[in-house]
């Protein structure tokens, strides 16, 4: 099958289209006909070597995590799915090898959900990972309650812009740093947007007074630190982003595949509680550009990559 993959650490330039390896389908698994993929920092990160401490990379390594497709094999121990089933994944494993970069995935069970038929192709591959994580850490981690004011950074990005939507929806006052160009995207999702940069703690006291009852970090750092000092009293902090969290009485918290949890957002999703913003789409032939377009760091929503299927009945 036709696919991404890098055989060392680096920049963009390592990834390579071509022929990869086929997948095998697992007794708990199900091969996913991949439609579309999500590019997460997570990616290019742990392309570039990064996280070669907590994940043992076997190379070639098709990268990718966020998957939506339809089902054409389930695993002879899956009840779960048949063929034919439009599915969403986080599809992430212990080490990096077997991603959703290409034409086809084998994919746990544990980590799929059905694909809410409101949403794209594009828009459902670009719910999984950011969805699960700004629900996990709102509800699991910060434990946000109806009334209570959470200050979320990197509002109208990816994991943020869903954070701010999961908050109005349980009630809570979501405050949202973004540049200026994307107040309105902030708003529009029911945040109160505050600009990024010097003054930015005055901004959010001018906001919230007697400080915020909760703080969820995208972005570490002098981030991190402002988000410490901008807490209430009891107030609770989390970062994905940065594990000196801990030193400021908080918790660090790296997501989770969890199809109770994807299937409660798939639901939230077609509902229209949910949306999900794509800013930028590309050909799975072009990653490596993708990859680049995030690396950037200035999206808005999600990027997403496409599998091109001329015969919609290939298998």
């Amino acid at each position: 099958m036709k696919g991404i993959s890098y055989s060392r650490y680096g920049g963009p330039e390592v990834l390579e289209y071509g022929e990869v390896r086929d997948p095998k389908v697992g007794p708990d698994s199900v091969l996913v006909k991949v439609r579309a993929a999500a590019v997460n920092p997570v990616d290019w990160k742990c392309r570039a070597g990064y996280l070669d401490g907590a994940l043992e990379a076997v190379f070639p390594v098709v990268p990718g995590w966020d998957v939506s497709g339809v089902v054409v094999q389930p695993g002879p121990a899956v009840s779960e799915f048949s063929v034919g089933d439009e599915v969403i994944g986080y599809v992430r494993e212990d080490f990096l090898s077997r991603g959703t970069f290409a034409e086809y995935v084998a994919a746990p069970v544990r980590t799929l959900a059905r694909k809410p038929r409101n949403l794209t192709w594009e828009e459902a591959a670009g719910l999984p990972l950011v969805g699960l994580t700004a629900y996990q850490v709102l509800t699991k981690a910060l434990q946000v309650r109806r009334g209570e004011t959470v200050l979320i950074h990197a509002a109208a990005g990816g994991v943020g812009s869903i954070a701010v939507q999961l908050a109005r929806h349980l009630g809570v006052r979501a405050i949202g740093t973004a540049s200026e160009a994307n107040h309105d995207f902030v708003r529009s999702l029911g945040g109160e947007p505050v600009t990024y940069g010097d003054g930015l703690a005055e901004r959010v006291r001018g906001l919230a007074p007697e400080g915020v009852d909760a703080a969820f970090d995208t972005i570490g750092g002098d981030t991190l630190r402002t988000s410490a000092n901008l807490l209430a009293p009891e107030g609770r902090l989390v970062s994905i982003a940065d594990g000196d969290v801990v030193d400021y009485g908080g918790r660090y918290v790296f997501v989770r595949p969890d199809a109770e949890d994807l299937t409660r957002l798939a639901e939230l999703a077609q509902q229209g509680v949910v949306s999900v913003h794509v800013s930028e789409t590309f050909p799975l032939e072009r990653a490596a550009d993708a990859h680049r377009r995030s690396e950037e760091g200035r999206t808005r929503g999600k990027i997403t990559v496409t599998v091109d299927w001329p015969d919609e009945t290939a298998e």
